[in-house]
């Protein structure tokens, strides 16, 4: 729990590589935005890798924008290749993400954050985790799907 807690802390902390004029767009990246966007889990790595103290807690900074699919970033890990750790905060962070208020878009209402989560569950997410927020965190039971 205390690397967990770390990581979370720090899970950003490779933004400070990003120029402020891509973390502070008013509106939507382009693509050259995005790539820069999306190097700052390595530069998180790059920057507390060679903290011996913290490397236990790098899983999170580096590893919280891959996606169970496999289409995330850095490294493009799917499943079980993702730690356990980043696979938590993934749900977490995106769940805070989704139910702030942004400069770009107003915070989403609750039921449709958890529709988001469900929706993405085997995509985005493990789905154990998002199951295991809903329950034990959101303490709501997941709707019943129709298959017809």
């Amino acid at each position: 729990m205390h690397h967990l807690r770390r990581g979370a802390l720090l899970h950003d902390i490779g933004k400070l590589g990003v120029p402020d004029r891509i973390l502070h767009k008013p509106g939507p990246l382009d693509p050259e935005e995005w790539e820069v966007m999306r190097r700052h889990p390595v530069y998180a790595w790059e920057m507390l890798s060679q903290i011996e103290h913290l490397r236990p807690a790098l899983d999170i900074p580096y590893c919280h924008h891959e996606k169970w699919d496999g289409t995330g970033y850095p490294r493009g890990l799917k499943g079980a290749e993702i730690p356990f750790p980043a696979r938590i905060f993934a749900v977490v962070d995106v769940w805070d993400a989704l139910c702030s208020e942004r400069p770009y878009r107003p915070a989403w209402p609750r039921e449709k954050a958890i529709a988001y989560l469900i929706e993405e569950k085997g995509r985005h997410f493990d789905p154990a985790v998002v199951q295991a927020f809903l329950e034990k965190v959101l303490k709501v039971a997941e709707p019943e799907r129709s298959n017809g």
